[in-house]
């Protein structure tokens, strides 16, 4: 699949379609394990529907993107450095191919756990709807933002994005607590609660936080700096009043 991806990009020069193939793979990761598995049957078919619909959900948006807009600045960023090589973009492709069977690992635990517990089914399905309802208000409100040409070298402060500079990361990681909680009774449990720690991981430090700000920096300058020093990282909170 990452192959095909990495083929597709060739002529296009845009690399983002690795996101969109990337939650293809992960979302089709929880309907796979949910039909393999030998767990209680309750879990599963939750894991299927959370996991596969969160999947395409992702993987709708991002194929938008990718498909009306040029290159993410990221990808963009990328190719400068690596001075459009396709050898590093092939490695890159497959890598993200092995972050798709890393974050499958919450799956495999879901669909190993024998217990059917319902007040942990139902905890994980309300995880789940604040996540992705809360992830999609904030992925409108940034498209909204950019849609508009008044906009253009401006930092996007509306809705969420006055409380947190990544309200849709931040809702991408609570989503993966919902496996933990279908997770509870597995032996694999502890499969199940690297899903969030290593998500925390990725966006903090490695792909997403770093590689934004970096290209927000690049594109808007003092604007997004004045928005780091108001407004929290990550975990939304109220703006601080910076003195002029």
């Amino acid at each position: 699949m990452m192959t095909f991806g990495w083929l597709w990009q060739r002529p296009r020069s845009n690399a983002g379609i690795v996101d969109v193939l990337w939650s293809c793979g992960v979302g089709g990761s929880a309907v796979l394990f949910a039909l393999l598995g030998e767990g209680a049957l309750l879990p599963r078919v939750v894991m299927a529907i959370l996991g596969g619909l969160w999947g395409a959900r992702l993987a709708v948006h991002l194929w938008k993107r990718v498909s009306g807009e040029p290159e993410d600045g990221r990808y963009r960023n990328l190719r400068e450095h690596w001075n459009g090589k396709q050898l590093y973009f092939f490695l890159f492709f497959q890598f993200q191919a092995f972050l798709i069977v890393l974050f499958s690992l919450p799956f495999l635990a879901v669909a190993r756990n024998p217990l059917a517990l319902v007040p942990w089914t139902i905890a994980a399905i309300v995880i789940w709807l604040v996540s992705v309802v809360g992830e999609s208000i904030a992925d409108r409100q940034l498209a909204r933002f950019r849609g508009d040409p008044g906009n253009r070298g401006k930092t996007c402060r509306v809705g969420m994005w006055r409380y947190s500079r990544h309200p849709n990361y931040f809702f991408e990681w609570i989503h993966w607590f919902a496996y933990v909680c279908l997770a509870v009774g597995s032996p694999r449990l502890g499969l199940a609660c690297s899903g969030p720690v290593v998500m925390y991981i990725f966006l903090r430090w490695i792909s997403g936080i770093p590689y934004t700000e970096t290209h927000a920096l690049r594109s808007r300058g003092e604007d997004y700096r004045e928005y780091q020093r108001s407004t929290p990282m990550l975990f939304p909170w109220f703006p601080k009043r910076i003195k002029q």
